[in-house]
């Protein structure tokens, strides 16, 4: 139940009685498991052979007291007893009944009688020379004054233990509350919940939760007085607008009456002041729906429309208005909608899904009149925006084709060109390239008696878009061109951002890397003085200028704006940036050596990319994320090939850039299962042919590489010098130092295939050079690593050995264990049998085989939950999230063999154990 810790404090005062009473006062919030905590310990001081009895306070009907001593008279309502009048014989019978050892638990003592109070304070002043426990549970903002202060008088004299319950973390939920519960749910509940295990089970329907949690509340709500339960209705309704005035206004209810009304529900603690004094709120953020629930449709409904109301006169935001009206609007009301239209107008940047919902309500009541066509043709064009922009790809799309197929009023277009160009943005996004270029090929066409730089920037930059990902980017050239200048003459930055963030990319993927870098440049100076709110309409342009960097080898400039844009899109709801900017930045991560974090930016991204419904941008996020995962394992791990294939099953047909990109990087993972032929075939079905004509050419030479160590392993000279050769030459020409890079890593494996050790090891230690100059760790590594065995081949040992331990340093610090791998192979050959390794790290890296395979994030993490931390704990301390830090959890249980939080701190108790010293 999660309650480990106080369960031990309770038996700890069991086993402490020596013939004297003790009382333990368990006080907690409404739902927190003091009941469940109660009967837990029963449970066990019966099976430890104590006599267990068990009441429970109830509450008197309203106007009537409750019977004296009725929660004591409740645990003895099994035994004979009689004649009980008074404490004194109440006294007399507890020492009786508690001489061979007795367990007394009483619940909810918050709402006890007075006389079983001054029972309670007779016994904590003047405890029963009795090996008697009394463990009572109360709520401490509903406990009366004289129960409170009783109980504090026993602390400060020792008589009474406190045991104060909290919320449960997000492992006991799993563990205790909701086994069996898939963890995506968990996290969910858990943070609706605060880690309330009452309100927690009330989000799984499955389990009847829900049902018990209403049946309960009404429970509560049963002894309020009409007034009361009108108020605590209207606090519900109101949401954050439940102020004493607003109140008064929609119940109708005297200043007076409301606060005597109010009092008696802020004593009961249904209804609470918020932190600032200014406000009321119910005690949970769920008890809003399950009091909202009970209260009869048509009255919800009227105090919606009382609280617009009275917020419209008191001069609220449209925004505020709005949450009231879309509540209460049933038919068509022209000055409720138009509240509701501002309101989505003002939220269509920051909260597109509650833009898109208040326009749903208005398109839902708005007349099918022709004096309305107008207006329900833009409300759709509006609503089908902000749908896009949530990622409600499909149902955006079907608006827009809706919309483009019918007419306006006076026979005029003038949204269709709008529509039109959100339609082919949905439909790029979704993969489908025939479908979103008939759209465009078809308004172009439109357009071609205009000089094509009075074409709308939107219109060009989708066509542009359209071009790149169908690998026919100098087909937009001219006409992104002409935008530019019309963007500038307009004196449009954000329209000039848009056009040169596109052609940044257009021209990186060609391989023109000095114009690219230019409009880099351009696109820079103009995003990086942009405010937050005007980059939310930036965000797609914002990815691709961080990708244009990535391509130009500016790893530390894509990485500052993938920050920035990924927290734009978190904020504003914008999962296909949020998604891509993720992937852009794991790309980032892994190649400066970071794979730890690049896997964790990859499986987010995955995660986005998953309900955004595009097979190509998701296959393209599996391919990325099994190139990192191939770094992030040893050598042959078969879940890397896995991982490779499903990320090309999930593309499918689809037939792009991305696409192309996603089955080209799954040969890495042919090659890493050992199948070289494969790779061969991979890659030239993928590129086109030998000459590789659709693969990406300012990446390029990163897949020759690949294609001359295939080509060498099935020793196949002539064309591994063929790819070498075609690797420089496209290498040279690029002017990149990752792709010079890889080209002299060809010539080093060729010099090496030739016997030629010295040649070799100048063209790897060049190559490592070429990708420190960009900050391309992971590169620099695999060169230095590759170089070392040749260099010692060579007859130069103590160089061999330095490449060596540099390039093991930098695959360990990055927690690249597929080099680590490497490195640790070649070893005994760069070094000899007596070399050190050189371990980079620390925790317990090294104690033992079992811990050789975690990273050394994996064991930092396994250290502190070995200290006792819980998830939350540890992803507090590391900066992380909760769900990082639970995956690691998961690899290091499954890598170790571990079951439990338990066994994995003995296991790592027994390694520290068995580490040597360390020596000078």
């Amino acid at each position: 139940m999660g309650r480990g810790v106080e369960v031990g404090r309770l038996l700890g005062v069991l086993e402490g009685l020596s013939g004297g009473a003790a009382v333990v006062d368990v006080a907690g919030d409404a739902g927190i498991g003091k009941s469940r905590l109660l009967a837990e310990f029963g449970a066990l001081a019966r099976a430890r052979g104590m006599a267990v009895l068990r009441g429970r306070a109830v509450e008197g009907e309203r106007g009537l007291p409750s019977p004296a001593f009725q929660v004591f008279l409740d645990a003895f309502a099994d035994l004979e007893t009689v004649d009980v009048v008074g404490v004194r014989s109440f006294r007399a019978l507890l020492r009786t009944v508690s001489r061979g050892g007795l367990v007394l638990l009483l619940d909810d003592l918050h709402r006890a009688d007075p006389a079983s109070l001054e029972l309670l304070d007779h016994l904590v002043r003047h405890p029963l020379p009795a090996p008697l426990l009394l463990v009572i549970s109360r709520r401490p903002r509903q406990s009366p004054p004289a129960l409170s202060s009783a109980l504090a008088r026993g602390v400060d004299t020792g008589v009474v233990t406190r045991i104060p319950l909290g919320p449960l973390g997000i492992d006991d939920c799993v563990d205790a509350v909701a086994p069996g519960v898939s963890a995506e749910l968990v996290r969910e509940n858990f943070e609706l919940s605060r880690g309330n295990p009452f309100y927690f089970l009330g989000l799984l329907p499955e389990r009847s939760g829900a049902g018990v949690a209403q049946a309960l509340l009404l429970d509560e709500l049963s002894p309020l007085s009409a007034l009361e339960r009108r108020l605590v209705e209207a606090v519900a309704v109101l949401g954050e607008h439940a102020t004493t005035d607003l109140l008064g206004a929609v119940t109708e209810v005297d200043d007076t009456a409301l606060v005597e009304a109010l009092r008696e529900v802020v004593r009961r603690d249904l209804v609470r002041t918020d932190p600032g004094g200014h406000r009321l709120e119910l005690r949970h953020p769920l008890m809003r729906g399950l009091v909202c629930d009970s209260v009869d449709p048509w009255r919800r409904r009227r105090l919606h429309r009382r609280a617009a109301a009275e917020l419209a006169l008191a001069g609220a935001s449209v925004v505020d208005q709005a949450h009231h009206v879309e509540r209460s609007l049933t038919r068509w009301d022209a000055a409720g909608a138009a509240v509701l239209i501002e309101a989505a107008e003002r939220s269509a940047v920051g909260a597109p899904a509650l833009a898109a919902r208040w326009l749903d309500v208005v398109l839902g009541v708005l007349p099918y009149a022709p004096e309305h066509l107008d207006t329900r043709r833009e409300l759709m064009l509006a609503r089908a925006r902000a749908l896009g922009t949530t990622g409600a790809v499909k149902e955006s799309r079907d608006l827009l084709h809706r919309l483009i197929g019918s007419r306006g009023s006076d026979g005029q277009d003038p949204l269709r060109a709008a529509a039109l160009v959100e339609c082919a943005f949905i439909e790029r996004h979704l993969g489908r390239y025939p479908e979103a270029g008939a759209l465009l090929h078809g308004e172009m066409e439109r357009c071609a008696l205009a000089p094509p730089g009075e074409r709308s920037v939107a219109l060009v930059v989708e066509w542009g878009n359209h071009a790149l990902f169908s690998t026919r980017f100098p087909e937009a050239r001219a006409e992104l061109a002409h935008a530019l200048l019309r963007a500038r003459e307009r004196s449009d930055e954000l329209g000039a951002a848009e056009v040169l963030t596109l052609s940044a990319i257009g021209e990186a993927y060609e391989g023109n890397t000095a114009v690219a870098r230019r409009h880099v440049a351009a696109a820079t100076a103009l995003i990086d003085v942009l405010t937050d709110g005007d980059l939310v309409g930036q965000c797609e342009s914002l990815v691709r200028l961080a990708w244009s960097e990535v391509f130009l080898d500016e790893y530390a400039d894509a990485e500052r704006h993938t920050r920035r844009g990924a927290d734009v899109a978190r904020r504003t709801g914008r999962p296909f940036a949020l998604s891509q900017h993720l992937l852009c930045a794991a790309y980032a991560h892994v190649m400066t050596g970071r794979v730890t974090t690049a896997l964790e930016l990859a499986d987010e991204s995955e995660a986005v990319a998953r309900t955004l419904g595009g097979r190509e941008l998701l296959g393209f996020t599996r391919a990325i994320r099994s190139m990192i995962l191939m770094h992030a394992r040893p050598p042959g791990d078969p879940d890397v090939l896995a991982a490779a294939e499903e990320g090309v099953a999930t593309i499918g047909a689809v037939d792009g850039w991305w696409a192309t990109l996603a089955r080209c990087m799954s040969a890495y993972a042919v090659l890493g299962a050992g199948d070289p032929h494969r790779v061969r075939d991979v890659l030239l079905r993928a590129g086109g042919g030998r000459d590789l004509p659709r693969l990406q050419p300012s990446v390029r030479p990163n897949f020759l590489e690949l294609l001359v160590t295939a080509a060498l392993a099935t020793r196949d000279l002539a064309d591994a010098e063929y790819w070498a050769r075609r690797a420089v030459e496209e290498a040279g020409q690029l002017e990149l130092p990752t792709q010079r890079g890889a080209a002299l890593r060809c010539l080093g494996l060729l010099d090496a295939a030739r016997g030629e050790p010295a040649a070799a090891a100048r063209a790897f230690s060049e190559a490592a050079r070429e990708s420190a100059r960009s900050g391309a760790t992971l590169r620099e590594a695999h060169s230095l690593l590759l170089g070392a065995p040749h260099l010692k081949a060579a007859g130069d040992g103590p160089g061999a050995a330095a490449m060596w331990r540099r390039g093991r340093r930098l695959a360990d610090e990055g927690a690249a264990r597929l080099l680590v791998g490497l490195a640790d192979r070649i070893r005994p050959g760069v070094l000899g049998s007596g070399g050190a390794m050189a371990v980079g790290g620390g925790g317990i890296g090294g104690a033992g085989d079992v811990f050789s395979s975690l990273t050394p994030r994996e064991r930092e993490i396994s250290e502190l939950v070995a200290e006792g931390l819980t998830n939350q704990a540890v992803a507090d301390r590391l900066c992380l999230s909760t769900r990082t830090v639970e995956s690691h959890v998961a690899r290091v249980y499954r890598k170790t063999g571990v079951p439990s939080r338990a066994a994995l701190a003995a296991l790592v108790a027994r390694l520290a154990g068995d580490r040597p010293s360390a020596t000078a």
